[in-house]
């Protein structure tokens, strides 16, 4: 199973009837080509009501100790209730490139 397909998973279990998406953004990063290493997850879930934002990143790391003990270097969150979704307008933010590694060299 693929990384992506084994976070979407896990996450879809554990917090299940949220809205759930799960971006492979590694190709924006000094990776090589088809890695799985970075991703941003957006999540929308009734079970963050009344959770700090700490909490919910605490819940998330749980749920995918496995993925980051294997192979996730950076895990972008977004995490809503369904009221903080509807005042955001469902909007996420957008991640920025990488300008570290190979990329910083590039650019110059």
């Amino acid at each position: 199973m693929r990384l992506q397909q084994s976070i979407e998973q896990k996450l879809g279990e554990r917090f299940e009837g949220g809205h759930l998406t799960v971006e492979n953004e590694s190709h924006m990063h000094s990776v090589p080509p088809n890695s799985e290493t970075h991703f941003k997850v957006t999540l929308i879930s009734d079970q963050f009501e009344g959770q700090s934002k700490v909490r919910r990143h605490q819940a998330v790391y749980q749920a995918l100790a496995d993925e980051m003990q294997g192979g996730v270097h950076a895990l972008a969150l977004h995490l809503y209730t369904p009221r903080e979704w509807e005042a955001s307008g469902g909007q996420v933010p957008a991640s920025p490139n990488c300008m570290g590694g190979s990329k910083r060299e590039q650019a110059s």
